[in-house]
C-alpha cells in the first residue's frame, strides 16, 4: 500500500471516530413548557397571601433546579449548575439573586420579605427558565 492510501485511510478512520463521538455526546433535553408553564402559573398564584411568598420562591427555585437538570448542566447542588449554565442565562445576577433569597429562607429563621425582594427573585429566577426555554 502506499503512502497516500494509508494516510487516506487514517483520515478516514479519525473522522469516523469523531462523528462517532459526536453521536455519543448526551445533548440537551427538550423541556415541557406546557408544564412548566402551568407550574409557574400555580405558582404566581401563591403571591397575593404574603405568609406563601417564602414557599413560592422556594418552589421557582425548585423549578429552575429542574430544568437545569433536565438540560444535563453538570454540579451536585442547584448553586452548581447555576455556574455551569451561566453562559446559557442573560441575567446572572437576577437568578443569583433569587437562589441566594432561597436559602436564607431555607437555612436563617425570622426572615422578613420586602415585595420589592420577592418581585427582582422571581423575575431573575423566570428569566432564567426563559433562557433554558422551558417557559
Amino acid at each position: 500500500m502506499t503512502t497516500n492510501i494509508k494516510i487516506i485511510i487514517i483520515i478516514g478512520v479519525l473522522v469516523l471516530i469523531i462523528g462517532l463521538f459526536g453521536l455519543l455526546q448526551k445533548k440537551p433535553r427538550k423541556l415541557n413548557q406546557v408544564r412548566y408553564k402551568k407550574k409557574w402559573t400555580k405558582l404566581q398564584q401563591m403571591l397575593p397571601d404574603k405568609n406563601s411568598w417564602p414557599m413560592a420562591i422556594i418552589d421557582a427555585d425548585k423549578l429552575l433546579d429542574e430544568a437545569l437538570k433536565k438540560r444535563r448542566f453538570k454540579g451536585k447542588s442547584t448553586g452548581e449548575r447555576l455556574v455551569a449554565a451561566q453562559h446559557s442565562l442573560t441575567d446572572n445576577d437576577g437568578v443569583w439573586f433569587g437562589h441566594k433569597l432561597r436559602n436564607k429562607l431555607v437555612h436563617e429563621q425570622d426572615i422578613k420579605l420586602r415585595k420589592n425582594d420577592v418581585k427582582n427573585a422571581l423575575s431573575g429566577i423566570r428569566q432564567a427558565l426563559r433562557d433554558l426555554k422551558a417557559l
